[in-house]
């Protein structure tokens, strides 16, 4: 039993390592997609190690970033990805399952990717809901064109992705016509010609 432990916190710390060096990589180009300054607090919705909330700290140090994830990745986070002087919080919680706390701006990051519609949908209402009025939402993900076809990148994620969860990578218009119906508007993409590509909308 303890060595299913070690083994699953071993898995754990791999997937979040992957994770990590995604966003050092591709995370400012994510954060200054939009201009995102007029939000003050901000939620990572399962932002694993704190990566991409450090990059968003590091460009806009005038607003507090706050991960939000389940208790062991919050705590494999502090304990192996935690900077001396660190400019984000964490903070343990089942965003799907329990409280959304009140936020300006949430970030979804390669989340949507992993569920079926109605889960996505039930979970970006529930936001809507938590966020603040002028708030809004952040998607970061791999998106396919319009037509369905490439980026070639992208369709190996998203075989990738049915092989191994219940989601699969989408066109923009999915999102925008996702985030309508929760009740979000002046939906805007913006393609960064990197992996991950940056969705903004509003309440």
């Amino acid at each position: 039993e303890e060595r299913d432990v070690q083994t699953s916190e071993e898995e754990m710390l791999k997937f979040m390592g992957l994770m990590n060096s995604t966003w050092v990589i591709d995370g400012h180009d994510i954060v200054t997609a939009f201009d995102l300054s007029s939000f003050k607090t901000v939620i990572d919705l399962g932002g694993c190690s704190g990566a991409l909330a450090r990059e968003l700290a590091k460009e806009y140090p005038s607003s507090t970033v706050t991960v939000l994830d389940l208790p062991a990745v919050v705590q494999t986070a502090q304990r192996h990805f935690a900077q001396q002087d660190d400019t984000i919080c964490f903070q343990e919680g089942d965003f799907f399952e329990g409280e959304i706390p009140p936020a300006d701006l949430y970030i979804l990051a390669r989340i949507i990717h992993d569920w079926k519609e109605d889960k996505n949908l039930k979970l970006l209402k529930k936001i809507h809901t938590a966020c603040h009025p002028g708030g809004g939402v952040l998607i970061a993900e791999a998106l396919l064109f319009e037509n369905r076809r490439g980026p070639t990148m992208v369709q190996m994620f998203s075989l990738n992705m049915l092989v191994q969860t219940e989601g699969k990578e989408h066109p923009p218009s999915h999102y925008t016509r996702l985030l309508t119906d929760a009740g979000f508007r002046d939906v805007q993409v913006c393609r960064t010609g990197k992996s991950y590509d940056a969705i903004l909308a509003l309440k």
